[in-house]
């Protein structure tokens, strides 16, 4: 049986020139570095310079995916789907803006908002179109400017976040319907609205007329961050039937190492095959696991072939996974 699949044919990040330490946080609030690395394993993150706009970086990514796939976006790209929790503006959308700058007068645009999971429920959104025929070659960003939203005082969620911006480029292939086929296997998609309280954002358009700050209640979104993502993680294996020992990468979602870590040990997935930059980037959302992907795949960790398994978890609660032979 012949089924249409979406190959990863490019891919591309962006992050700001700026980097923050946490020795810098440091010296403006209560915390230290051994504070911050201990509980989170982060080092570093990036940030936004005054002029930069989500779109910007968003920009930067995919032109990067679009030139290592060697797509011109004037003549071959059909959509850009991008995931972001915070755009240039209420409207339009961020994407319009990056398939203006892109030169892209044919096909369409638009946002996908599902927190740090938003890579993984654009790619799915991607992916369903080249499955059903309705695109051939796709733009899949993820780009955030968290550092806009972050209540600087509140050293609970300021040290956990940072800006960038991830992208791939999917074309449509053909396969036989196999877990031996090249591109995205599978997708799954969840979301639970009962925790809104436990990791939001203070306010909104229709209720503070602001954009807020990120409000988090930290010990319970480790609690079902750890199950969720590994639940999510096995839905993607059993579905294609696959062995935890079959997959050759983990790409996580990069909140948090002890996260990453546990969730690693329920899979029962060797430490050497996850793929970690929370270190340096912190917490990218929509943007992590892109990023992840570009770094491992471009310093020759990931090779063709390979099986390799994504994951992230956001707040509303939202959370994936996705299973791709690159």
């Amino acid at each position: 049986m012949t089924v249409r699949r979406s190959r990863i044919i490019g891919r591309g990040s962006y992050l700001p020139r700026r980097i923050v330490t946490n020795r810098e946080l440091a010296e403006r609030i209560d915390t230290s570095d051994d504070w911050i690395v201990q509980r989170t394993g982060i080092r570093q993150r990036h940030v936004a310079a005054d002029h930069e706009k989500c779109s910007d970086l968003a920009l930067g990514a995919g032109r990067a995916a679009l030139a290592d796939a060697g797509v011109d976006p004037t003549r071959d790209l059909d959509l850009i789907v991008l995931a972001t929790t915070t755009p240039d503006q209420t409207f339009p959308a961020t994407a319009a803006r990056v398939q203006a700058a892109l030169g892209m007068t044919r096909g369409a645009a638009f946002d996908v908002q599902a927190v740090c999971s938003g890579f993984l429920f654009a790619l799915t959104v991607a992916d369903n179109f080249i499955r059903l025929g309705q695109a051939d070659t796709v733009l899949v960003v993820g780009a955030e400017t968290y550092s806009r939203i972050l209540d600087w005082e509140d050293r609970g969620t300021c040290v956990l976040f940072g800006d960038g911006a991830g992208a791939v480029v999917l074309r449509a292939g053909a396969g036989d319907g196999t877990k031996a086929d090249t591109g995205i296997l599978s997708t799954h998609l969840h979301s639970d609205g009962r925790h809104h309280d436990l990791l939001y954002v203070d306010g909104g358009v229709s209720t503070t007329q602001t954009a807020g700050h990120v409000r988090m209640v930290g010990k319970e979104v480790f609690k079902h961050a750890v199950h969720c993502l590994s639940e999510v993680a096995l839905e993607a294996l059993e579905a294609n039937g696959v062995r935890p020992e079959e997959v050759d990468w983990l790409i996580p979602h990069q909140a948090n190492k002890r996260i990453i870590d546990a969730t690693a040990r329920k899979l029962g997935l060797n430490p050497d095959r996850v793929v970690v930059t929370v270190e340096r980037h912190a917490n990218t959302s929509a943007a992590s696991v892109p990023l992840a992907l570009d770094e491992a795949m471009t310093d020759g960790r990931i090779t063709p072939g390979q099986l390799v398994l994504l994951e992230a978890m956001g707040g509303g609660f939202s959370w994936g996974s996705a299973l791709v032979r690159l």
